[in-house]
């Protein structure tokens, strides 16, 4: 049995009953079957992990679980107690099986029991007994399983280790040789996340999970955090599954996405995955599937003077692509800005001319993205449309300036790009105070402005 679907497992306000309602009716439409509830700031998920709901949440979960399987699709409960479990503590053990019995008892076909970002560290007690984190992790989540699966056999269990992908192995993080001593002591029929080189991973390979297959002694469950965004509230994805051969279906337990926050905004990372999964093959085309499902996308962009021209949303599209690499598009503009903004050669002018007409037309059609008729996708794209639309003005200004000059030498002011309002505020003095280079380092640097 391959598992695809969708987790909702980011930091963040969790999706509504409404979002979850459309959310359920894609993924059938688009041939995903497993559906994963576990969003970080739902506070019985982490932070109040051995409170069962109360009555009107649970009638609200118990809802939830029967709209999802009205679609025929699996839902999973995840739980992270992680953050102050004592492991050896009998009363701690025995919440846990309580609150996961009440999710069983509301339908769930399944559980994850999710040990992920959190100390490290075991207290001296639990030390003692198990001698390694992962130890006591694996002997708290067979008891519960064990429990579980007597009462519901078949029941679906998962687990997510502490260190989920290969840089945390690498760092030690949860102890030398966690996965090795995991893969030894957890219930093998309970499937292990992994989400691959990094957290983040730009490409997740056949060798890469066979490896990892090796030390866990069973194939993991792909957490796929391409389409994340909740590292960074500045950003959004919209660009394809890709950095994922077709070959890897073979080589895991199956591929959940962890996509962006913003429920209007996970059309992508869903229609994409699902034609992944279903591809008959012999080879995936990222950008061939892209085009398509933005096409399928485009309705939805009618604005107020009419629709959106499809290259425009390609556009729009690959100006948020992916975590480590933007669109074609995006880095045609990129490129016609920089020389337009240094360039030296005898056409300077005539470059400047095409990257102002160029930069024109994009500004006025980020303007445009205000007057969307479908208000929740706008809400969403507001903030971020905002500020390309910012930045491509003040470049337009900049062109202009130097279009003005005799040789191109000038120094830019904007009345619209006042210091302190325009990138401005403590987390952008924050960030200015450590530059990253292209190897991943960091140096200071001493001046501030404000």
């Amino acid at each position: 049995m391959f598992l695809s679907g969708v987790i909702e497992g980011f930091y963040g306000p969790p999706w509504t009953a409404d979002e979850r309602a459309t959310l359920f009716a894609r993924m059938a439409s688009w041939g995903l079957d497993t559906y994963l509830y576990c969003p970080k700031d739902d506070l019985h998920h982490r932070a109040i992990w051995r409170e069962p709901y109360g009555q009107a949440e649970a009638r609200a979960m118990a809802a939830l679980v029967a709209a999802c399987h009205a679609h025929g699709l699996r839902f999973l409960y995840g739980i992270g107690p992680g953050l102050d479990i004592r492991y050896g503590d009998p009363a701690d053990r025995a919440a846990l099986l309580t609150r996961c019995t009440q999710m069983v008892d509301l339908g769930c076909d399944g559980l994850a029991l999710l040990f992920d970002d959190i100390p490290d560290a075991l207290d001296p007690g639990d030390l003692a007994r198990w001698g390694s984190l992962a130890a006591a992790q694996a002997d708290v989540a067979n008891d519960v399983v064990a429990a579980l699966r007597a009462r519901t056999p078949g029941l679906i269990a998962a687990f997510c280790p502490t260190p989920y992908c290969e840089r945390m192995v690498a760092a030690g993080h949860g102890g030398r040789g966690y996965l090795e001593a995991l893969g030894a002591a957890l219930d093998s029929a309970i499937d292990v996340f992994w989400t691959g080189p990094d957290i983040v991973s730009r490409e997740i390979t056949v060798d890469h999970v066979r490896e990892v297959a090796r030390r866990l002694r069973r194939k993991p469950l792909i957490w796929d955090n391409l389409h994340a965004n909740d590292y960074d509230g500045r950003r959004i994805i919209l660009g394809p599954y890709a950095g994922r051969p077709l070959d890897l279906r073979d080589e895991v337990r199956g591929i959940l996405t962890n996509p962006n926050t913003e429920f209007p905004l996970g059309h992508m990372a869903l229609r994409t995955l699902g034609r992944f999964v279903h591809e008959p093959g012999p080879t995936w085309d990222p950008r061939r599937a892209y085009l398509d499902a933005l096409g399928e996308w485009l309705p939805a962009f009618e604005t107020v003077a009419g629709p959106m021209a499809f290259e425009d949303l390609v556009w729009l599209a690959d100006c948020y692509y992916l975590p480590y690499e933007e669109g074609p598009e995006a880095e045609a503009l990129l490129a016609l800005a920089r020389a337009a903004l240094t360039g030296t050669g005898d056409d300077w002018r005539d470059v400047t001319q095409r990257f102002l007409e160029e930069a024109t037309r994009r500004r006025d059609m980020c303007a445009r993205l205000a007057t969307l008729r479908d208000r929740p996708l706008f809400n969403a794209l507001s903030r971020r449309i905002w500020d390309l639309r910012e930045e491509l003005d003040l470049l337009i200004r900049a062109a202009q300036a130097r279009l003005a000059t005799s040789d191109g030498q000038v120094r830019v002011r904007s009345d619209f790009h006042q210091p302190r309002t325009f990138r401005g505020g403590t987390v952008a003095r924050l960030q200015r105070l450590l530059q990253q280079h292209p190897d991943g380092t960091f140096t200071a640097c001493s001046e501030d402005h404000p």
